[in-house]
């Protein structure tokens, strides 16, 4: 299996974070925090060609239930949704929670892990 799932967008950089969060939201996941990397790194006198933001997202009743079973799963939580650009295209994806949840070897978590990896992936192809 791979360890992300991504998608390409035609979109501008913006108009897909944009159209990603309003996806996001509509399928029940929040955006706690956001991360724009070419900005911040700005900040510290480096220049950063391109775009690349992070967003950490969660849905509260999933995220609930997952530490009520392992309180560790913290480690990985809020899960991460990116948009770069490379080679003047458009990027969108996450790293699957299966992946990184399947390393606990729990079915309990697993098999949250992989609602929330098909909803942040329609989130992601509904973006597109």
């Amino acid at each position: 299996m791979d360890l992300k799932y991504e998608v390409k967008t035609d979109k501008p950089f913006m108009t897909a974070v944009e159209d990603l969060k309003k996806t996001l939201s509509n399928n029940s996941f929040g955006v706690l925090w956001e991360l724009d990397f070419k900005d911040k790194l700005a900040e510290k006198g480096l220049d950063f060609q391109g775009h690349f933001k992070v967003l950490e997202v969660c849905n509260p009743k999933q995220a609930k239930e997952v530490l009520e079973i392992q309180v560790e799963v913290g480690y990985f939580l809020p899960c991460k949704v990116v948009v770069y650009e490379k080679e003047n295209s458009v990027y969108m994806g996450m790293l699957r929670p299966t992946s990184l949840i399947g390393m606990l070897k729990e079915e309990k978590l697993l098999s949250i892990a992989e609602q929330v990896e098909e909803v942040i992936k329609k989130a992601l192809d509904e973006a597109i």
